[in-house]
């Protein structure tokens, strides 16, 4: 750790490669692969997994899932008021400070397009907050984006909202 920001040497860089390209790979593969022994590989991914750097997860590849995605980019004078929204409500499934005009990107999903545009209805365009904002439909995602997903999703109040748009049978 180099002023505070870890740094990844060249055999670091290249374990976190192997393990990217395939996540079932063992220690003592990579170790062949990276001419070390199978200790130190492990002691390397265990320092890796420790500090944060690595981190193993299964989830849902976007890419490949029929759902709709927006866009929000959001200027706010309060932005840990939009880092609670985007913590608590499920169909935010990725949130960015930036710098710049905006302040916040915001990555939404939702199965439905037109329920896209009533979820940041609801929790970002009545807010006084808010100073301002513009939200653009994903058409592709390019690369493979995985994410865990919590199939027994907990209801944002968001969605309240939009279950009274829906029609009863």
């Amino acid at each position: 750790m180099i002023n505070g920001v870890n740094v990844l040497d060249d055999i670091d860089k290249r374990i976190v490669k192997f393990i990217q390209m395939d996540p079932t790979i063992t220690h003592t593969q990579i170790a062949k692969k990276v001419n070390r022994s199978q200790p130190t590989v492990g002691s390397r991914i265990k320092k890796l997994e420790e500090s944060g750097i690595l981190k193993f997860q299964a989830g849902l590849n976007l890419k490949n899932l029929e759902c709709y995605y927006a866009k929000v980019d959001i200027q706010t004078s309060d932005p840990e008021e939009i880092v609670s929204i985007i913590n608590s409500c499920p169909y935010i499934i990725h949130g960015y400070r930036v710098s710049g005009v905006t302040n916040f990107v915001i990555i939404i999903a939702y199965s439905i397009l037109k329920d896209l545009d009533k979820i940041v209805n609801y929790h970002f365009r009545n807010n006084p907050t808010i100073k301002a904002i513009k939200t653009e439909i994903i058409s592709e995602i390019i690369k493979e984006f995985v994410i865990p997903f919590d199939f027994e999703i907990k209801r944002c109040s968001c969605i309240e909202k939009l279950n009274k748009n829906i029609p009863k049978n």
